[in-house]
């Protein structure tokens, strides 16, 4: 995979495992920010309020470094590192999953609660369609209406997608581009003369 690339999911997933009697329900959902996480979290602890444990596991941005797993209630490392890990085999990021456990009345000791929590969360992943997107930048360029057809060649040549535009005293144009051709792009809108880069 290229750096200026991470994986996710396209939308939310289900899976689920059963292991002596114990029902473990996961769900595997697209999230962008740690108050999302909370907010579906919160709404999944009122819907399955009847349930023995709410176990989740996530991780957010492009660079894999903004994550949490919480066990909530069952032993320490049981439930939501379990969870992590498979996130992190997979590589996936922008994803938050969670894992409802119901007691089937067995204890399935540690060893038994680790791998129903992996295979519940595996499963979630498995019925995802999982994606790659791209990590963008955005450049906002300032330019004569002169310029017109110089900065528009370049936009026809690398294709970056144009969020804005105006044209007013001067034209104004906000590009997005994925990060390992952004050096290329600041290069060749360079060249084009009283072009003003902000």
């Amino acid at each position: 995979m290229r750096t200026d690339e991470f994986r996710t999911i396209a939308a939310p997933s289900e899976g689920q495992y059963s292991e002596r009697r114990s029902k473990f329900l996961a769900f595997a959902i697209p999230v962008h920010s740690a108050e999302e996480v909370k907010d579906h979290v919160t709404a999944y602890q009122k819907k399955y309020f009847d349930a023995r444990h709410v176990c989740y596991a996530y991780m957010i941005g492009p660079e894999r470094t903004d994550f949490r797993a919480n066990d909530n209630g069952e032993p320490s490392g049981t439930a939501g590192k379990p969870i992590l890990g498979q996130i992190n085999s997979n590589e996936l990021t922008d994803i938050l999953i969670i894992v409802i456990r119901y007691f089937g009345g067995v204890k399935l000791g540690t060893s038994g609660l680790i791998q129903a929590y992996k295979t519940a969360a595996a499963q979630a992943i498995a019925n995802a369609e999982v994606i790659t997107k791209t990590i963008d930048e955005e450049i906002t360029v300032t330019f004569e209406f002169t310029m017109m057809n110089a900065v528009m060649k370049v936009v026809k040549d690398l294709t970056p997608k144009i969020i804005s535009q105006g044209y007013d005293t001067d034209c104004s144009m906000t590009l997005r581009i994925r990060r390992s051709l952004m050096p290329q792009l600041t290069e060749r809108l360079g060249h084009i003369d009283t072009l003003r880069q902000n």
